[in-house]
């Protein structure tokens, strides 16, 4: 792991870039991080309003270290785009967790909580991590499924035993408005069928390790340690089937698949290809991540 060079004058030169979703989401913890920040670092803020002025916010970073304030989307988006404008290997991201999704952030190692987060931002060290291309040039940072399937529909509350009719109403107004608003800010979850089976030829560097004959439950690549696990569960056996790679290739019938925070697909056939230390991310001193290249 390596510290972040300050600049000439002592103090790191860094580029906050703020997610419109986490300053919508909320203000108070983008506020405490810019505090934290600006009085450790000479920072240039830019607060873009959509997808473009993000990346353009990135594209003209300079020498300035780019830092990221909102949730996974985000993360994922910038990864995204420093990978297709072959970027990654320039210099060490920083995140700061804040929106309505940061599991994907808690995974790699990053504090999620504002203070923590930004402190780490300042005084952390980039550490390598992998990264799963795929052949349409989209990439996981975490862990892959397939297949992903429709979500399950939340039960709704039952109101509290001694409520009015009144009462009872206006709360289930309010537990519909806010389940509307969980809907439109939350990732939807998506879950596997614990007896759905499909029909999926599945090799690892160019090794069968199950065939179209042999239906699955799911399979899951993840990456570790500079290989790419995967794991095929099958209804024939209780044991999965465990194998690492390099590169992992699934085909059969039009399958969807979730890689990360995204789900993919109808497709047939997608290849991923594993990329060790393909990025950095800066994380607290001595934290280690699950997708960690040694």
């Amino acid at each position: 792991m390596s510290a972040p060079e300050p600049a000439e004058n002592g103090a790191q030169q860094l580029l906050v870039v703020i997610d419109p979703f986490a300053r919508r989401t909320d203000g108070e913890s983008v506020r405490i991080a810019r505090d934290v920040l600006s009085a450790g670092a000479a920072v240039k803020y830019c607060l873009p309003d959509g997808p473009e002025e993000f990346a353009r916010a990135l594209a003209r970073r300079g020498s300035r270290r780019p830092v990221v304030v909102g949730d996974d989307r985000a993360l994922l988006r910038t990864v995204a785009l420093l990978h297709r404008e072959r970027e990654l290997a320039s210099g060490a991201l920083s995140l700061v967790p804040i929106g309505a999704s940061v599991e994907l952030a808690r995974s790699l190692g990053v504090p999620t909580g504002a203070v923590a987060a930004a402190r780490a931002v300042l005084d952390g060290a980039a550490r390598r991590l992998d990264l799963l291309v795929d052949d349409s040039d989209g990439v996981v940072l975490g862990d892959l499924r397939i297949p992903a399937l429709p979500a399950t529909r939340a039960r709704g509350t039952v109101p509290a035993a001694g409520s009015t009719a009144a009462g009872s109403a206006a709360g289930s107004v309010w537990h519909t408005c806010r389940s509307l608003v969980r809907t439109l800010v939350r990732p939807v979850p998506y879950v596997f069928a614990a007896h759905t089976h499909h029909r999926l030829r599945v090799e690892a560097d160019g090794v069968l390790l199950n065939d179209l004959d042999e239906p699955v439950e799911g399979v899951r690549v993840s990456s570790r340690g500079g290989r790419a696990e995967v794991v095929i569960r099958t209804h024939a056996s209780a044991e999965p089937v465990r194998a690492s790679a390099l590169s992992v290739t699934v085909s059969g019938a039009d399958f969807r698949y979730r890689a990360d925070t995204r789900v993919t697909g109808p497709v047939r056939t997608r290849t991923w290809t594993l990329r060790a230390g393909a990025w950095q991310l800066t994380l607290p001193a001595g934290a280690g991540a699950g997708a960690v290249s040694g």
